[in-house]
């Protein structure tokens, strides 16, 4: 897991557990702080809404205890019966939810049809796209950090999804991890060079240090690969999610970097998204073909899960991209909190 070990050779602190949004994360965090475990929050949970600040930000707290924890509790909290009692119809609202905001393709073919295509002239709801033609550095900076919390979790999903399945796509799953970690060396991985993108712009890598500033939309696509890669169930999903960012995250890093060759970024901001783009076509290449595919072939009852995994990924990437283009198309900014940025 990415957050959990420093790949600059630092070592590692949990991050410090964020400010609640609303009652039910502050349920939760006044819980965690006083070492207590919080209680289930009974029929309330039910009102909350479930791509909103206060479930998101609760679930990504819940989450954390299984991503390497958070400052000041104990390993153990991971697996503390109220605590995964409190969690569980936080998932379920979740998932309900990307049931139906999702139009369920009739198969794999068609849930990826909408992904492939690429407008003439350009797809005005990209925010990639956007920065592109004509973002300012501020706003590359900020997708840079809207982009953090996933990011830093991007990996944790597809390897917690190894040991639940068949030999060839957990093969192809593994090869995908590999070359991302740097196929062996950490120094040439993704999540070093991920470090080194947002030092370049002035930002801080450390683990969780921008969860107050970013809003539940963000939140939401880090929460995405937990809540498919922590169930067996849902293996199908947690596939289609990976796949779905094998094809949407390269062609984005792309627009990236050709946004930060033309404002003059330097050198050392532009190698993450190169690399990554780089990566692209090999990597959508074995994930499509060698991952889902012989995933469907061994367990083809598998295929609605699947398309669920694609379409709720394009969904929540559509709203984190959205809500981007809305602020700045105001000339405001995307983030809850400002954020310092270091001289370089």
């Amino acid at each position: 897991m990415t957050a959990t070990g420093e790949v600059s050779g630092a070592r590692w602190e949990p991050p410090e557990l964020p400010e609640a949004r609303g009652d039910l994360s502050a349920h939760l965090l006044t819980a965690l702080r006083a070492g207590r475990d919080a209680p289930p929050w009974g029929p309330q949970a039910a009102r909350v809404d479930p791509l909103g600040e206060d479930l998101q930000l609760a679930l990504f707290v819940l989450y954390g205890l299984q991503r390497g924890g958070w400052a000041g509790l104990p390993p153990t909290a991971e697996w503390e019966p109220l605590l995964l009692g409190l969690r569980r119809p936080l998932e379920r609202r979740f998932l309900e939810a990307l049931r139906g905001l999702t139009r369920g393709a009739e198969d794999v073919s068609a849930a990826f049809a909408d992904l492939l295509v690429q407008p003439e002239g350009g797809d005005p709801t990209s925010v990639s796209g956007a920065l592109e033609r004509d973002g300012k550095p501020w706003q590359i900076r900020e997708y840079a950090v809207l982009r953090a919390p996933a990011r830093a979790f991007e990996d944790d999903g597809p390897a917690w999804a190894l040991p639940r399945l068949p030999a060839h796509p957990r093969a192809g799953l593994l090869s995908v991890l590999h070359a991302r970690a740097g196929h062996g060396q950490p120094a040439r991985g993704h999540a070093a060079l991920a470090e080194e993108h947002l030092r370049a712009l002035g930002l801080d890598p450390t683990p969780g240090r921008y969860v107050d500033a970013v809003p539940a939309e963000s939140l939401a696509l880090a929460n995405l690969g937990a809540l498919f890669g922590l169930h067996g169930a849902l293996r199908g999903a947690l596939v289609g999610h990976a796949a779905a960012w094998g094809v949407l995250l390269p062609r984005a890093a792309g627009r990236v970097a050709a946004a930060l060759e033309r404002t003059d970024a330097p050198e050392e901001a532009r190698r993450y998204p190169e690399a990554r783009a780089d990566a692209g076509a090999a990597e959508e290449q074995v994930l499509r073909s060698e991952v889902l595919a012989r995933l469907l072939l061994v367990e083809p009852g598998l295929e609605a899960d699947v398309v669920l995994g694609i379409e709720a990924t394009s969904l929540l990437e559509d709203r984190l991209a959205a809500h981007a283009l809305t602020a700045w198309g105001a000339d405001e900014s995307a983030l809850r909190l400002p954020v310092a940025v270091a001289e370089n």
